[in-house]
């Protein structure tokens, strides 16, 4: 009679795999359970046990040989403090700040940092001083008339046109001129002309054209009977050009007739325009 053959043993695995072909369907109405993962048998030796979470054999076991359920994670490098970064042998090296500027011009806008700040060359910023300096340079001498006509501003107007050899009006301040002597006379054998002579001098700071006169005619009674307007080219001799100047400090001469308005001429004014 031979003997009784023990029982077989099954793999925990193909345990689990009856177990689950072994259960009843669920019911659709009923709720939804989480069924619970069968617990291992009892009777299974130790070296039939596999666990879904443990390792292959002979990884992460200790000096024993067990193994663990879980695995540690290795730890992460330390992260670089500030600007050193760690060189060979565990030397620092200090960052270099132009280095970092580099990187931040070449980066794609989205990616650079916001306290990062491109240094401008120097050349860039003496070529926008240049560029400003000839703007200026440009609208002064394109509206050199009306400077000119300032006192405050023609001095530097004037040396910048004598160094660049552009034109300027002259000076026109009628108030400037001063009366030294004046005389109407009737001309003799003339009846109703009359003489007028003048002289007077340039008192401004820069050269005045001759200017145009005013002779106002008055009689007895203070009443104005006859005013005339006359330019340079009315009363100037025919040698002297209309178009020259008088120098600060000149003096002039001239002498020119009028038509008397009335016979009941007693008085004259003379007014510089």
């Amino acid at each position: 009679m031979s003997e009784p053959k023990p029982p077989t043993r099954r793999p925990l695995a193909t345990f689990l795999r009856a177990s689950s072909d072994a259960a009843p369907a669920a019911d659709p109405a009923a709720p939804d359970v989480m069924a619970e993962p069968p617990l291992a048998q009892q009777d299974v030796d130790d070296h039939d046990q596999v666990s879904v979470f443990d390792p292959p054999p002979g990884e992460h076991g200790d000096e024993h040989g067990e193994t663990s359920a879980f695995t540690t994670a290795e730890p992460l490098p330390p992260a670089s403090g500030g600007d050193d970064d760690v060189g060979p042998a565990g030397s620092t090296r200090r960052a270099d700040p132009d280095d970092t500027l580099r990187a931040a011009a070449t980066a794609p806008s989205f990616l650079r940092l916001p306290g990062a700040r491109l240094r401008t060359p120097r050349w860039q910023w003496g070529l926008v001083a240049g560029l400003v300096a000839l703007l200026l340079l440009q609208i002064a001498v394109a509206d050199r008339a009306r400077l000119a006509a300032d006192a405050g501003s023609r001095p530097w107007i004037a040396g910048l046109c004598g160094v660049l050899r552009c034109s300027l009006p002259a000076w026109h301040e009628p108030a400037a001129f001063s009366m030294i002597s004046r005389d109407v006379r009737p001309v003799p054998g003339q009846a109703g002309a009359l003489q007028v002579q003048a002289s007077f001098r340039n008192d401004a700071r820069w050269a005045q054209p001759w200017p145009s006169l005013r002779l106002s005619l008055s009689d007895a009674d203070g009443r104005v009977i006859g005013t005339g307007v006359f330019a340079p080219r009315h009363y100037l001799d025919p040698a002297v050009k209309a178009e020259s100047v008088l120098e600060p400090g000149q003096s002039a001469q001239i002498a020119f007739r009028v038509r008397e308005p009335a016979a009941s001429t007693v008085a004259f004014t003379f007014e510089f325009l």
